[in-house]
């Protein structure tokens, strides 16, 4: 039998562990627990299945390799479930399980989790200790993956949130979202004596740091305009040697846990490997499976110090760089295919990324979005080479069948993701002579196929379930009306969507696709069968 129930079992039962080829690292957890608690370094908010399969992972790295004898402590500012059922009843240990495309899996405990927290500010006890870690001194490196959702404080028509407005109102004391919490932490940091401190988001968006930055700032003036905070607080995490927002670019596919992994720990004999949806639809176990690629790519602006992490696969560099990267993989090499994939998959009836990689047309559709459409404004960014990057996504990445990721679970926020993995590639088609935006054929298809999928029927008319989007019953409205079977049913119904600037980063009208994507959303709705033919028709295939 092999459970996480205590670091202190896993220590006594390591050679049963190792004899199921799982790694059990040789770490004094009481001594890193102790040096921790007493001078925590790195603090992360989002303690979801991409901090399971990587943060903590690096930080096992470093500490194996003994360049740190510190660990991570990790928040959850939403999702309190999450801390409750994967992390407390493991004594905050994980499992990671990096699934190989040749079929293989390697397995290791990770103890690097010294604590987990849920950020409830009306938790007293919880909050009370939130509030020390961010005064401490030691403190140097506060990372989030919290989704592109977690740093938006206005609706689509770019007023305050209502629940926002309230948050500003009341001021510090009970902040409820995270962007208020990590302002209000802040905020007791500047009252200690103002010490150092790196914000790093490792959220999958162009500029991440940027949002983030702006996130805290709106917080902080609103605070001050309502004189709940003072101006030296606003000056203080506008001073890039006292407060940073590096950017960065983050890539590994951490998908939800999988039933196949879950059988297979089974049979080893593990216990309690069972996997839970929380009332917040967040899919947890105690273990996380993962793929073996991954790139961290960071702004090294750090005023209070930093890890080597450099020396555990981290990419340090400038912000030009970080900025080459990032727009290669999000804009270009990886983040748009692998929406695209969603999309149709969805429609097409597909529940795996890599069955939909057996798919010529699928293939054919995203290999035309990364090397023709979206190539020409890649600049390369030196550290990584473009052409090499997408190779490994199409040939090797993707076409994995031992990661189960799902095009349902990568449909998730769509609304959320289309400004920067498609936005930023069509304002620069507009910006550059060399390029015609006229051309553009296969990205402008992707979104008609987006517009397609809310209607919420697939491709032989059955019902679609549509994934989660903050801005699904406002889209839903707007094409309340449309109806297979009918395309003249949808004159006028995309105005709304494709004029809309907050969703695609730019007017698509005005930049010269948004009949484009009318025609091909009407090619879509002329009946059955109707979205595989109209790829068909323009893939040539």
């Amino acid at each position: 039998m092999l459970e996480l129930k205590s670091k202190k079992y896993v220590k006594e039962n390591k050679i049963n562990f190792e004899k199921n080829n799982i790694h059990v690292a040789d770490i004094d957890d009481s001594e890193l627990y102790k040096r921790t608690f007493d001078a925590p370094t790195w603090i992360h908010f989002g303690a979801g299945n991409l901090f399971k399969g990587f943060h903590c992972a690096i930080v096992q790295r470093l500490i194996e390799q003994k360049l740190s004898d510190k660990g991570v402590i990790v928040v959850e500012p939403f999702d309190y479930e999450i801390i409750e059922k994967a992390y407390k009843p493991y004594d905050n240990l994980s499992l990671q399980v990096t699934m190989c495309a040749d079929g293989s899996i390697k397995s290791n405990v990770i103890s690097s989790i010294t604590e987990s927290i849920a950020a409830d500010s009306t938790d007293k006890t919880a909050w009370e200790r939130l509030k020390l870690i961010f005064t401490a001194p030691s403190l140097q490196i506060v990372t989030l993956s919290i989704t592109e959702k977690g740093y938006d404080l206005k609706t689509i028509s770019g007023s305050f949130k209502p629940d926002v407005l309230k948050e500003f109102d009341e001021g510090i004391t009970r902040p409820v979202g995270a962007m208020t919490k990590l302002t209000a932490l802040m905020y007791e940091r500047y009252k200690n004596n103002k010490p150092p401190i790196a914000l790093v988001s490792t959220d999958n968006f162009s500029h991440n740091g940027d949002k983030l930055k702006n996130a805290v700032a709106t917080v902080a003036n609103e605070w001050k305009l309502r004189k709940h905070v003072d101006q030296e607080f606003v000056d203080y995490l506008s001073d890039n040697k006292k407060v940073s927002f590096p950017w960065s670019m983050i890539d590994k596919i951490t998908p939800y846990p999988s039933q196949k992994v879950k059988q297979r720990l089974d049979k080893m004999g593990f216990v309690g490997t069972q996997i839970t949806k929380t009332s917040k639809n967040s899919v947890i176990a105690l273990f996380v499976n993962t793929e073996e690629a991954q790139y961290l790519v960071i702004e090294d602006a750090f005023p209070n110090g930093r890890p080597t992490l450099e020396k555990v696969g981290v990419y340090f560099c400038d912000r030009s760089t970080v900025d080459k990267v990032e727009k290669m993989k999000v804009c270009t090499c990886l983040n748009p295919l692998h929406s695209a994939l969603a999309i149709f998959g969805c429609i097409l009836g597909f529940t795996s990324i890599s069955d939909e990689m057996k798919d010529e047309d699928l293939v054919k559709l995203i290999s035309k979005i990364g090397y023709d459409e979206g190539m020409p404004v890649v600049v390369d960014p030196g550290i990584i080479k473009p052409f090499d990057f997408i190779n490994e996504v199409i040939n090797v990445r993707f076409p994995n069948p031992n990661i189960p990721d799902t095009p349902q679970r990568i449909a998730t926020d769509t609304s959320q993701k289309l400004s920067i993995r498609f936005g930023e590639t069509i304002k620069l088609y507009l910006k550059r002579p060399d390029l015609d935006i006229n051309s553009l054929v296969f990205i402008p298809l992707t979104i008609a196929g987006w517009c397609r999928y809310l209607i919420a029927r697939d491709d032989s008319d059955n019902p679609l379930i549509l994934s989660p989007d903050p801005l699904m019953s406002h889209l839903r409205t707007s094409l309340a009306d449309v109806r297979l079977g009918h395309p003249e049913s949808s004159e006028g119904k995309l105005t709304a969507i494709l004029s809309n600037e907050k969703i695609f980063g730019i007017n698509l009208y005005t930049a010269g696709l948004g009949k484009k994507i009318e025609k091909y959303f009407k090619e879509m709705l002329i009946g059955k069968e109707a979205v595989r033919k109209t790829l068909k028709k323009y893939l040539g295939t």
